[in-house]
């Protein structure tokens, strides 16, 4: 499809699924041939080992550190603070730090596997600040996401797009989640020249620039671009073209999203706990039951639903924005009646638990949990609009797990017949069910 024709719309409407584009395409592919899920520049690379008894040490290793390691299909799945489509994986993260004491100013390469920075780029006077905020520097950290697509691609194809800029939010939130644990408030930036920073960084098509996290003093004071392109270095060590994923990112990342005032958050959890709730989070594929003879149905309290709503209703803390509405199937909250909500207001009553375990393609954490969720949108801008989905997704899973209730996101649903169900005309971007 020629680039032009593809804007957000089309290469959202492109890859609906329906029961009938699920039968023809179940979407099989040998794990065997999965691409490497990790990046790693060469050897002779600086690094910088991450010290989780030092302060900034922590705050970055935190954003994006693997906390368990398990067998998988004769593998070693290697889960992380992030939740990722498939665990799949396909975001990297570049850090641009300036005026830290004990780290030399550079663009650095966080190299999540073995747990260190790896400089890929000194500074000097110039720096990446100018690509995103024009006449300003910002002395601190400024994060980077970066999607290598192929590794999503390879299973999900096209409709991959969708699980990259997810998969984009999440990391977004995984940084926001650090940041407060550290005490350190963040700017969410969507809307800055995506496509000369790819370049300069030396991606190829291979990997492109989805957003970045400004943490730090922002000062004015021009900052020129890089002196120099950054040598290209492949995230996976083989990989597959797929024009309408490029394509969909180029024309996206020119179109400009809404706009509004940046407020910050305001969160009170206890931050030890809270910590313990970022390193522990997992996503819940399985269900827990008492025997063979008696199924234990899920319930949540309605007080800890309430934190959660609560939790969703803060500021996102940018200036580029795309309202992300979302809807509850409320099955088992004590003290409702089961049925569809916007909030607390109730749409329609009835038990839709089998309901939506259909339109989540017979998925049984959709039916089983105690609510599934619907993330909605009338964007102007798609990747901006998915990556706040994400964002969202990823303060479900810890607001929901600190208060002990089990998460778990879902990429993939009837998505017109998801839309017939809501009554509503916008896209339907994400799904999510608590209480499995």
């Amino acid at each position: 499809m020629p680039q032009s024709k593809i804007s957000g719309k089309v290469a959202h409407e492109a890859t609906k699924h329906s029961y009938l584009s699920v039968q023809i395409d179940p979407n099989y592919v040998d794990a065997a041939t999965q691409p490497s899920a990790f990046k790693v520049y060469p050897k002779f690379y600086r690094r910088v080992k991450l010290n989780l008894n030092n302060p900034v040490h922590s705050f970055i290793s935190l954003t994006s550190a693997i906390t368990l390691e398990k067998a998988y299909k004769g593998g070693l799945d290697k889960l992380r603070v992030n939740p990722s489509a498939g665990a799949l994986y396909p975001t990297e993260v570049y850090i641009q730090i300036r005026g830290i004491q004990g780290i030399v100013n550079g663009i650095y390469h966080l190299e999540v596997e073995n747990n260190c920075l790896t400089l890929i780029y000194e500074l000097i006077d110039d720096g990446l600040d100018s690509y995103i905020i024009p006449t300003k520097s910002i002395n601190g950290f400024i994060f980077f996401i970066s999607c290598v697509y192929y590794r999503s691609s390879w299973k999900y194809k096209n409709r991959s797009i969708r699980y990259c800029w997810l998969d984009s939010g999440h990391h977004l939130g995984a940084i926001a989640a650090s940041a407060y644990i550290h005490d350190k408030d963040v700017q969410l930036v969507f809307d800055f020249d995506k496509l000369a920073l790819n370049a300069d960084l030396g991606f190829e098509n291979k990997e492109f620039i989805t957003a970045c996290v400004i943490v730090g003093e922002v000062q004015e004071k021009q900052v020129r671009r890089l002196r120099l392109k950054v040598p290209f270095v492949c995230g996976t060590d083989y990989f597959e073209a797929n024009q309408f994923i490029e394509a969909g990112y180029q024309i996206t990342a020119l179109q400009q999203s809404r706009q509004q005032q940046l407020v910050h958050p305001q969160f009170h959890f206890d931050k030890e706990k809270f910590f313990q709730t970022v390193w522990n989070r997992r996503s819940i594929r399985r269900f827990k039951k008492q025997s063979t003879l008696s199924v234990v149905e899920p319930t949540i309290s309605q007080e800890n639903y309430l934190h959660i709503l609560q939790h969703l209703q803060q500021p996102i803390p940018t200036e580029n924005f795309e309202e992300v509405e979302i809807y509850s199937v409320v099955h088992r909250v004590e003290g409702m009646l089961p049925g569809l909500y916007k909030g607390m207001h109730l749409i329609k009553a009835g038990n839709f638990s089998e309901k939506t375990g259909y339109l989540c393609i017979n998925q049984a954490i959709a039916r089983d949990g105690a609510v599934t969720l619907f993330f909605v949108s009338d964007y102007i801008n798609y990747q901006t609009a998915m990556q706040i989905a994400g964002f969202l997704g990823q303060r479900v899973y810890l607001a929901s797990n600190f208060w002990e209730v089990s998460c778990s996101g879902i990429g993939a649903y009837y998505d017109d017949e998801t839309q017939e169900f809501l009554e509503t005309n916008k896209d339907i971007l994400y799904a999510m069910t608590i209480g499995i």
